[in-house]
């Protein structure tokens, strides 16, 4: 199955006292490795999302099964899991490289609803298609 692949290095800034990555981040890279994905793969939305598009973050999870350091390279691993009617929802594996290759340390989804500004509010908007095209190649076969 096809991936898209962000990576990164912990910071100490994204660390807590105990010297251990602050949970929260891990969400904020499942944003990040979105947002690098529509710049790679469809910049159109970026254009979209100027004039009045709003890709809202609607639920999202991260399950956690080992502690990330500062200076861990890690690679966060995003995947489809589905598009139904005016969401998306990505799965990510975030991965720290190691000296025999990777270690999985968390898994996470995300799910975002396109909305259109309107009259002061938001209302459901199809998936652009450009995002749409983007993403299929990524999901199951």
């Amino acid at each position: 199955m096809r991936t898209y692949d962000h990576r990164l290095i912990v910071s100490f800034e994204e660390t807590n006292l105990v010297g251990n990555i602050y949970y929260v981040h891990h969400l904020r890279w499942q944003g990040r490795c979105r947002e690098m994905f529509i710049r790679d793969h469809c910049p159109e939305v970026l254009e979209d999302l100027a004039s009045g598009l709003a890709l809202a973050t609607v639920r999202c999870s991260c399950d956690y099964l080992a502690e990330l350091a500062a200076f861990d390279e890690v690679i966060v691993r995003m995947r489809l899991g589905g598009i139904i009617q005016n969401r998306v929802t990505m799965l990510f594996d975030y991965l720290r490289v190691t000296a025999d290759g990777e270690e999985l340390v968390a898994r996470g989804e995300q799910q975002i609803a396109a909305m259109r500004r309107k009259n002061g509010g938001v209302v459901p908007t199809p998936i652009p298609p450009p995002l749409k095209a983007a993403l299929e190649p990524y999901g199951s076969p």
